[in-house]
């Protein structure tokens, strides 16, 4: 699985981990001639960096350095690599807990996945893995046009916002002015006990154009979900009327219609998949900092139980830090659409559009003869385990024959349908 990979139309790849020498972001799907956003880029990370006395006090400086990819400020078409330096990192700190693995955290899961995890701040499970997607937002925000998204708190524990003020500027994106001190005050408490706290955030998408999307399974409320739920603080999401409408009628439920368009939006700008051009609401809940510094239980790599009390530079409350990455994955998914709807509409494409698109196409063809070798080398073995003969010649016969098939509803050439799985079905009995 290419899990560290994201996008479709615009793609990218991230690597690098919490507490190694830096976080890196290759992006290969990129148009030459573009003006490098090198301004936007560092604003959208300051955004992200602690700013608060709630946040972690590891505040990296996040300085850029462009390895390939542009020339004179511009794209040169070939693929960018840029680091993003961690000069903060202490992975000393985190000696006293090698093989122990942390509760609320990835280390257990890791080492089942893996046999092996990496202990120092938890890798790429970390949240610093997401400075990569605030970065790679930077290079979509104009193809996002008169897009506006905004993104701010309305709980943090038990403190709901009560209004939203948007005019109302503090340090923690607050939007209820009357409930502010009130919530510092919590916040206090929750920091000088040592432990921490969770909240909702709220992310509205304004001047959605409506048809971005698809039916059943890439449906834009999909892929938005799954982008923001792969942020690794996000448990929980929901849109427009959300957990409520399963107490609605569907009388009350249904976004009514009428000459001037939808008079509600319960659906939260999203139907059937698609975009219908009112807003897209969107309410995330996110959990609590798992680091703390209360003792807890849990138990070792050898499987012994074991009292864990950490030390170290831990967030009160993430909430306020996560807002950027939220912003950042909504206009990725959201870029991602509009190129697609692009080709759908068959809108101004020029060449490189064009070729973008085929490459595309091409890694995900790449991928699956990758998976189909692998598949096919486990079917060697399995033959070679239950000695069972490795050439099936009626299966193969049978193959073609429903390839053909599939061709023809595609109207594409059987000669090349034939000639291509044969090549494919000889490599496969190489591979066995």
């Amino acid at each position: 699985m290419r899990a560290n990979y994201w996008g479709k139309y615009f793609g990218f790849s991230t690597f690098g981990e919490s507490h190694g020498p830096a976080i890196g972001i290759l992006i290969e799907d990129i148009r030459p001639g573009v003006e490098f956003p090198f301004d936007r880029l560092r604003t959208l990370l300051a955004e992200r960096r602690p700013k608060n006395r709630y946040d972690s006090a590891r505040s990296e400086a996040d300085d850029i350095s462009i390895l390939s990819g542009i020339y004179e400020g511009k794209t040169t078409g070939m693929p960018i690599c840029l680091l993003i330096h961690n000069t903060e990192q202490d992975p000393d700190i985190y000696e006293r807990i090698r093989g122990i693995f942390r509760p609320g955290h990835a280390d257990l899961t890791y080492f089942k996945k893996f046999k092996i995890y990496d202990h120092r701040g938890g890798g790429r499970a970390s949240g610093r893995e997401t400075v990569a997607r605030v970065a790679a937002s930077a290079l979509v925000e104009k193809m996002l046009g008169d897009i506006e998204i905004s993104c701010y708190p309305i709980q943090i524990g038990k403190i709901k916002a009560a209004q939203i003020v948007h005019d109302f500027k503090n340090e923690l994106n607050w939007p209820d002015p009357h409930s502010y001190n009130h919530l510092i005050d919590y916040l206090e408490e929750i920091k000088a006990s040592g432990d921490s706290v969770g909240g909702i955030v709220e992310c509205i998408s304004q001047n959605v154009p409506a048809g971005l999307g698809d039916p059943v399974f890439e449906k834009l409320d999909a892929n938005l979900a799954k982008a923001l739920l792969s942020i690794g603080s996000i448990k929980a999401i929901e849109f427009g009327s959300g957990f409520n409408l399963a107490e609605m009628t569907g009388s009350q439920a249904n976004d009514q219609i009428d000459k001037d368009g939808f008079k509600s939006n319960h659906a939260g700008g999203i139907l059937g998949g698609i975009s219908t051009g009112q807003q897209i609401v969107i309410r995330l809940a996110v959990k609590p900092t798992p680091s703390i510094s209360l003792p807890q239980n849990t138990r070792n790599i050898s499987g012994d139980s074991c009292k864990l009390e950490l030390e170290g530079r831990f967030d009160t409350c993430i909430v306020f830090r996560i807002l950027a990455v939220v912003k950042a994955m909504v206009k990725l998914v959201l870029a991602d659409a509009i190129a697609h709807q692009s080709l759908i509409e068959d809108k101004n494409l020029t060449l490189s559009d064009l070729r973008e698109s085929i490459d595309k196409l091409d890694e995900d063809i790449l991928l699956a003869l990758y998976r189909r070798q692998k598949l096919a080398e486990q079917i060697g073995l399995l033959k070679q385990t239950e000695n069972m003969r490795i050439e099936d010649k009626e299966r193969e016969k049978e193959l073609l024959k429903n390839i053909r098939k599939i061709g023809d509803t595609y109207s594409l050439n059987p000669e090349f349908i034939s000639s291509l799985w044969k090549l494919i079905i000889s490599e496969s009995k190489r591979v066995q």
